[in-house]
């Protein structure tokens, strides 16, 4: 597509939407935040809709029908389609919304039946994929992909953690990142400089030690870390030889003892006191008394908001790349992804090819970063449109480039048994229900049990 199309698509007005209200995950970082009300789908024409399947760049009209969630306060699916058909006049997109409470398991469920009449599904997070790929009810895309000579190295080597079993069965369009979030005033004020996007994680210890205040009545936190697992046992996968599904989980030592050591000597907030009191990260953030926060790209847009509306007591913040081991590059990162698939009963897939392909790609990135959202495939170009975002930060955009990307949890048809395990074990560590060593040879013992069924 032409860049002068995109470059009138890519409108203001969407930027200022993508700042309304996203909402904060509830355990991990959300497949897709809901964010300002979308566009209302577009009509679906009176063309027979059991037509003979037909090429998206052909002259037939084509009906495709798009699973997915949250349609009316999700507000990239609109401009994603408007882009699209812009270019291809006689394909038609039929947006179907399953609820996101039970996305995954209507969908499975739906496409498990003979009713089911999708040409492209979105998947919603790894359990929901691993799921439909063992019901045989996707595609699988390699054969595309290689026609197409699609680079899958621009995804940052995520799709390599959904392959399975040699097989890539969804092509990712949005990625949510973790960044090094930071009070500009707290650092000014203790006269230390600002942390930057090259930083080990024995850096960021001392850094965050230097701006901490322990004065009763005036603490200033050097670092926080939300109640969530993945705040702490995923900072040791960033060096690629570790995964969360291992079964060993020795990786993660460092980075407990590390946390507990701040917590002891109150770098951070206490961890009961934050599982008692449900203190949400927006909202320590918010009281202008942490120097440090390791969240998601999600919370940009609910960061900014609550600046503007007058909620937040911070005035000047900045982003860095996440904090890595020694000997780790820069901007390896945690992310979450939301992908594209075609299932295997869709009526129309070679034109269901072509739009995953260009959703997934750099055109679709560019209407995806117009929307204030963080595509799969990132490059600087994307990254300053979504810094012309009222309200961020000019100096924080070398944050959101990557260079290894990391799953919070990868393709595993055990996952959920595996996230119960370590979910229990991290709460017994932080509460020092137990020691590191033996919560971590708890985490080891339940997961092999897990992986040995």
């Amino acid at each position: 597509m032409k860049k002068k199309l995109l470059s009138t698509l890519i409108a203001a007005s969407m930027i200022a939407a993508a700042l309304a209200g996203c909402a904060a995950p509830a355990a991990t970082a959300p497949a897709a935040d809901s964010a300002a009300p979308a566009a209302e789908t577009a009509e679906a024409p009176a063309d027979d809709a059991e037509a003979a399947p037909a090429e998206a760049s052909g002259d037939e009209a084509v009906t495709l029908k798009w699973a997915l969630w949250d349609k009316d306060t999700t507000v990239y699916y609109q401009p994603l389609i408007d882009a699209y058909t812009a270019a291809h006049p006689n394909v038609t997109i039929e947006m179907v919304d399953l609820g996101s409470t039970d996305y995954s398991t209507v969908l499975g469920t739906q496409l498990s039946g003979s009713g089911s009449d999708f040409d492209v599904v979105t998947i919603k997070d790894v359990p929901g994929y691993v799921t439909l790929v063992n019901k045989g009810v996707i595609e699988p895309l390699n054969d595309l992909i290689e026609k197409d000579g699609i680079d899958l190295a621009k995804f940052s080597g995520v799709t390599d953690q959904v392959t399975i079993d040699g097989n890539l069965y969804e092509l990712p369009f949005r990625s949510d990142i973790w960044v090094l979030f930071y009070n500009k005033t707290v650092f000014d004020n203790a006269g230390v400089d600002y942390p930057t996007n090259d930083m080990t994680w024995d850096e960021y210890d001392k850094l965050a030690r230097a701006i901490t205040d322990t004065t009763a009545g005036a603490r200033v936190y050097g670092a926080h870390y939300h109640t969530w697992r993945s705040t702490i046992q995923l900072d040791g996968i960033l060096d690629g030889q570790h995964t969360i599904i291992d079964g060993t989980y020795d990786f993660t030592k460092p980075y407990y003892d590390m946390v507990l050591a701040q917590q002891a000597d109150g770098v951070c907030m206490d961890y009961a006191t934050l599982k008692t009191q449900g203190l949400h990260y927006s909202a320590a953030f918010a009281q202008g008394n942490v120097g440090m926060l390791n969240m998601g790209s999600w919370f940009i847009a609910t960061l900014i908001n609550g600046i503007k509306s007058g909620e937040y007591d911070v005035s000047d913040w900045g982003m860095v790349k996440y904090p890595h081991a020694e000997g780790v590059e820069p901007g390896s990162t945690l992310s979450t992804i939301t992908g594209l698939a075609i299932p295997t009963s869709a009526a129309n897939k070679d034109a269901a090819w072509d739009f995953v392909k260009f959703v997934s790609t750099e055109e679709g990135a560019e209407v995806m970063a117009s929307t204030g959202n963080i595509p799969a495939m990132t490059n600087q170009s994307i990254v300053d449109i979504i810094a012309q975002m009222d309200g961020f930060p000019e100096d924080s955009k070398d944050a959101l480039i990557t260079s290894h990307t990391y799953l919070e949890m990868p393709a595993n048809e055990k996952s959920s048994e595996i996230e119960t395990v370590l979910n229990e074990q991290h709460d017994n560590i932080m509460n020092e229900v137990v020691s590191v060593d033996e919560g971590i040879e708890a985490m080891n013992e339940g997961v092999q049990a897990i992986l040995g069924q």
